[in-house]
Parts: structure tokens; sequence; C-alpha cells
């Protein structure tokens, strides 16, 4: 079996700690509005996967037929020798990346998911015999430390997330990502593309109502953690595209004039009717806009690739 190695640089607490933040600056905020990493409990997470699979949810399968056909060139063109994948969660995506590094010496998947890092790091670990896996419990939207690994690096960010952050976090963000990286390292970026409005908002309200139950979770979270008393029923769920910004939005709309109450935090917020409280942005890109923003952290686009209908598409970018 190769190494594994699982190292925690989040304190035990920083997730409730983030958590009574995110939720005491958020629910007393106006416009109210939650982030939408706390939909990613267990629940949430198994919710997930399930929206993955839905016809409507067109950019996992995208990005994944991206990564097939073009995890070669990916390799011949960053000979990574350490390959790190932000919000690595079960590596699933990552296999076809690994078995195409044919230089790879070092697996650093990051994630704030203890459960999910040790189950997929003893996994590959186990399964290529040769690779050093290092797991990384942190938070990549914090200042991130990496282990002493041989370069070139390769920092992988897919599934789109990047396109939950609001456009001066995604500054901040990819200007974090390049100072980890040499000159001559790269970024493999996954960003869902603009196109027409119902195909994207249908992708993030399916028929199922999947994604409705996803987006509520978030206050099943809080009653859990929180001591909350949301009612989900109470809520409807409501995706929008806002071609301003060009992104979407989903939120949680009040059906009723009610008041919840967040013990934990000595909270009683009161929502009026058909009051609407933000829970996720999810921005949308093109390609002339992806280029000026990495540019601007000092990351070059190299390459450019998309799915045969171009919903989807992975960039490369080298550290200058």
């Amino acid at each position: 079996m190769s190494p594994f190695r699982l190292t925690r640089t989040l304190p035990e607490d920083a997730t409730d700690a983030a958590l009574r933040a995110d939720v005491q600056r958020g629910l007393t905020g106006r416009p109210k509005s939650l982030p939408p990493k706390w939909f990613y409990d267990a629940h949430g997470s198994d919710l997930f996967e399930k929206i993955t699979e839905l016809p409507e949810y067109y950019p996992t399968r995208a990005e994944r037929e991206i990564l097939l056909a073009r995890s070669g060139d990916i390799a011949a063109a960053t000979r990574a020798r350490t390959l790190v994948e932000l919000g690595s969660g079960s590596s699933e995506k990552t296999r076809h990346l690994l078995d195409a590094l044919t230089d790879l010496h070092t697996y650093v998947p990051v994630d704030v998911s203890e459960s999910a890092l040790a189950q997929a790091g003893q996994a590959l670990a186990a399964e290529r015999p040769g690779l050093d896996v290092h797991a990384l419990i942190a938070d990549f939207t914090a200042e991130l430390t990496l282990p002493d690994t041989p370069g070139p690096r390769l920092v992988a960010f897919l599934g789109g997330t990047i396109g939950n952050l609001l456009p001066a976090e995604r500054a901040a963000f990819l200007a974090s990502v390049r100072a980890l990286l040499t000159p001559g390292d790269a970024l493999l970026l996954g960003t869902d593309l603009v196109k027409d409005e119902e195909v994207l908002v249908r992708a993030y309200d399916d028929g199922a109502g999947v994604t409705a139950a996803f987006n509520k979770n978030v206050l099943t979270v809080i009653n859990r953690e929180l001591g909350g008393d949301f009612e989900p029923a109470a809520f409807d769920h409501v995706a929008l595209w806002d071609a301003g910004h060009e992104w979407i939005e989903m939120r949680l709309r009040s059906r009723t004039a009610q008041t919840v109450k967040v013990p934990a935090l000595d909270l009683a917020v009161d929502f009026a009717a058909g009051e609407e409280m933000r829970t996720e942005v999810s921005a949308k890109f093109r390609q002339e806009g992806v280029r000026a923003e990495l540019s601007t952290a000092g990351l070059d686009l190299t390459h450019w690739w998309t799915d045969a209908p171009g919903r989807f598409a992975l960039s490369l970018s080298v550290a200058r």
C-alpha cells in the first residue's frame, strides 16, 4: 500500500464556530442570506449526489466528458508530479487525472470533511502503489499551507464550485491559489458557462424536487446544530437567473409571516410572508471573463476545453 497521511489544519471547533458566525451574520443581514457550504452535511451530500444524476443537471456529466477526453492533454501540458485537489470530496472524478498523470508522485486532496478524506484517501493509497496520498483537512477559502511536495504542481478546482463565490471572493481565492504556486505550476479550473436561461433554471429546479430538498437542508442543519426551529415546509424553493450578474440564485421564500428562533445564538428572526433568503449564487462564465480574472491573479490561460455542446469548460492556466 502507498503512504497515506491525514493532516488537520482546521481547529477541532472551527466548523461550529464558522457555522455560528455565518448564521448570525446571514439571518441578521438585509437581505437575509446563508452560505451554500452548509448544505453539505451527510444528508445534503447524498442529496447532491442524486442531483448530479438528474437529467436536468448537466454540469457533472459535462465535466466528466471533458476529463475523459482531455486528461492526457492535461498531463502532457503540466508534467505534474504533485496534484492538489481543492474540495476533493470522494475524489471520484479525479481518478481520470490520476490515471493520466504518469509522472505523479503525490496527491493532496483538500476538504473540510475528515470522513470523506479518510475514505477516499485510503482507497486511493491502496489502489495505487507508489502514489503518496497526503490529505489535508482544511478550508480552501482560507489561507492554505501545502505540504512540501515535488513540482511541478497542478492545483485542480473542479465542479464549477468557483461560481459559488462572489466576484470579490473569487479574486481573493484565485490570488490565494497563485500564492501556492511557483512559476510554471498550473491551475485546472472547472467553470459552468452562460447559456439559455431555461436550461440553467431547470438545472437548479428539477421536476423531482431533489434540489428543493437540498436547498431546504440548510434549515435542517441549523435546527440540528444550533437548536433552531425552522420548519422547512414553511419555505418554498426558488431558483432564478440574474441576467445582469450572469448567475443563478437559489433562495428560500417564506410562505407566511413567521418568527424563527435559534437558541444557540439567542436569535429570534422575523420573516415576512413572501420574504426571500438567498442560499446560493452560482455564477456562469464566458471565456474572456475567465481569462481576465485569472490574469489579474497572475495566471495565464493556456488551454480551454469544453464538452461537445459547449455547456461547461475546463481551463488550464500557468503561474507566471
